[in-house]
């Protein structure tokens, strides 16, 4: 059985945004929250807050939309925070 990837952006308090994948993005939250499992880039960042979650299909999928997202400019990446669909149908092509 496939698992379902997800894309998500989280906002630190000093309002940095991190960009990840993952299978279970409420557990993957929990990790950076402070169980010792989270990216070490978000350690003392908090409290950190889910901005953005997006399915991406598989793995490979997941990974390739996450490294346009790290390319994007900040504005473009708040947009996408905001819903903007454009920047997501660029995302997708």
């Amino acid at each position: 059985m496939k698992s379902t990837w997800f894309i998500y952006m989280i906002r630190t308090a000093a309002g940095h945004l991190y960009t990840g994948i993952t299978t279970d993005v409420d557990r993957r939250m929990a990790e950076h929250a402070g169980n010792g499992k989270g990216a070490k880039s978000l350690r003392g960042k908090g409290p950190l807050e889910l901005v953005f979650q997006l399915p991406a299909g598989d793995r490979s999928e997941a990974s390739i939309l996450e490294a346009r997202i790290k390319k994007l400019a900040r504005a473009d990446k708040e947009k996408l925070v905001a819903g903007s669909s454009e920047i997501l149908r660029e995302l997708r092509s």
